[in-house]
């Protein structure tokens, strides 16, 4: 399974063709979304359309959470990586996710992603 980070997901969202292309040509690869993403995609919504549209795009994937152990890990990453890297409490849980299920997470985000011991992650696509 891939995960798939809220920054790909807005291009997703917004229609981006290489966003689109990319998601298309994934064919019947598995794909998952983070409980956090669904909730970081949410707090963007700023009228009733967009959470409409939000809740349907989100519906496509299955939506997993990390665990006990997983949560203790984003704690540890976080109190460590906070001040010195800004890395947000939601970064922290949704790379947690990914190392705990052992899937790849597609994000751009690497400069935050990076600080997670074990995490593998990759950009999908140029942008």
């Amino acid at each position: 399974m891939i995960l798939l980070d809220t920054d790909v997901m807005v291009e997703v969202y917004r229609g981006n063709p290489a966003a689109v292309r990319w998601l298309d040509g994934l064919g019947e690869e598995e794909l998952g979304l983070p409980g956090f993403v669904v909730l970081e995609l949410i707090y963007g919504c700023r009228n009733k359309r967009e959470l409409d549209a939000t809740m349907k795009l989100a519906g496509r994937f299955p939506v997993l959470w990390p665990g006990a152990e997983d949560c203790d890990r984003a704690l540890a990453d976080y109190a460590r990586s906070k001040l010195s890297h800004n890395l947000s409490m939601l970064d922290a849980l949704i790379g947690q996710c990914a190392v705990g299920l052992d899937c790849l997470l597609y994000t751009f985000n690497a400069r935050h992603f990076s600080l997670i011991k074990g995490l593998r992650h990759q950009a999908p696509f140029p942008r």
